[in-house]
């Protein structure tokens, strides 16, 4: 955004958070936003950028990226490709993001963790902490995941998680029931870690059981978990149902069929309960058709992400994109849809991207069409 000593931002939408606000100006001062204001009271003269009815919205947070700029976090866990990846989602208006390593071997997984502490002690833009989606998923839901490293959590497991914990504002690291046990969780929930249930074939029963454990989210709903059925709500069926959790979902139209998110969105009505991941992989950014994941081929084609037997591997998908398909396609308010982007994952990991007088910044703020 342009930046001035008195600026304001007029004929559009202004998103402040939580509320989506017509006829409504911004004012901003030395770089900070002031206040908002009737358009009514912008005087004639005032230095103004004018909206064209798009959105002013609090940059995007995302937790859920995989790569960006070509390359994968699993490729080279290192601030260099935290920097990379960072960057390349600033430009399609994720300002937060939590680098999401994909199960790998335990050396990667310390080798990442060490570099998000970089990233944090470094003040590194954009990183908000650390999301390790594996290696403790199932077998039966693997996914594109390599089953070479998936492994049932250990005490040396959990305890450098543990560890991590004390440098990392956020760890989340998404488990199955049939690799963690309940302590595990309830220890990882005690610390302050966010634990999701994910890639998993676990029961209604067993993921209620986890949830109450301390289970606070659930990774990508609908995908790679037990579906909802009349006799066998699965973990599908407790995610929905369970106000103790929140959920990811992938607003692509691939991963998940349009009337199945409009189902979601109706279905699970308490406040902050689905947030919006892209699931991005390397591709995200740039103009490249394929890479290479654990040295296997992905193809980009249309939109869609898949390993060369049709496997879904990752997302071609940003959250402007996502916010556009739920309210284009589906008809979900813009309101919700850019809560699901912002404020919703925001309180998960404990921010705050309200407009406030004297602390937001405009460089803070992104411009939706």
């Amino acid at each position: 955004m342009q930046n001035s000593q008195y600026l304001t931002i007029v004929g559009g939408w202004i998103f402040d958070g939580h509320q989506l606000h017509s006829n409504k100006a911004a004012r901003f001062e030395e770089g900070f936003f002031v206040s908002l204001v009737d358009e009514e009271e912008v005087l004639d003269g005032e230095n103004t950028i004018e909206l064209n009815d798009d959105i002013l919205s609090p940059g995007l947070i995302d937790l859920q990226v995989n790569g960006g700029d070509g390359i994968l976090f699993n490729d080279d866990p290192s601030l260099d490709t935290l920097d990379r990846i960072a960057g390349a989602h600033y430009q399609l208006g994720t300002h937060t993001l939590l680098p999401t390593l994909i199960t790998d071997s335990v050396e990667k997984t310390k080798t990442a963790i060490a570099a998000a502490c970089d990233a944090i002690e470094n003040n590194l833009p954009g990183i908000a902490g650390l999301h390790l989606e594996g290696p403790h998923i199932s077998l039966e839901k693997k996914g594109a995941h390599n089953p070479e490293f998936i492994r049932s959590m250990n005490e040396d497991d959990l305890q450098q998680l543990l560890a991590a914990k004390i440098h990392l504002p956020v760890l989340k690291i998404t488990v199955a029931p049939e690799n963690v046990t309940l302590e595990q969780v309830s220890t990882m929930n005690e610390a302050g870690i966010l634990v999701a249930l994910g890639h998993s074939d676990a029961d209604y029963d067993t993921s209620m059981a986890y949830i109450e454990a301390g289970a606070c989210c659930v990774t990508h709903l609908f995908n790679a978990m037990s579906q909802l059925g009349s006799r066998s709500p699965g973990l599908v069926g407790a995610a929905l149902q369970s106000d103790a959790v929140c959920a990811g979902i992938i607003a692509d139209g691939i991963h998940v069929h349009p009337a199945m998110l409009d189902f979601a969105f109706r279905a699970k009505q308490g406040l902050d309960s689905l947030y919006l991941v892209s699931d991005a992989m390397a591709v995200a950014g740039t103009d490249e058709q394929e890479f290479t994941l654990d040295g296997r081929k992905v193809i980009r084609n249309e939109g869609r992400l898949t390993l060369e037997d049709g496997t879904l591997a990752g997302a071609d998908l940003d959250l402007i994109s996502a916010i556009k398909m739920l309210t284009n396609e589906i008809g979900i308010p813009m309101q919700s849809a850019l809560r699901a982007a912002t404020s919703v994952p925001a309180a998960l990991i404990d921010m705050d991207v309200s407009l406030k007088a004297g602390e937001t910044e405009l460089e803070s703020l992104i411009r939706i069409a």
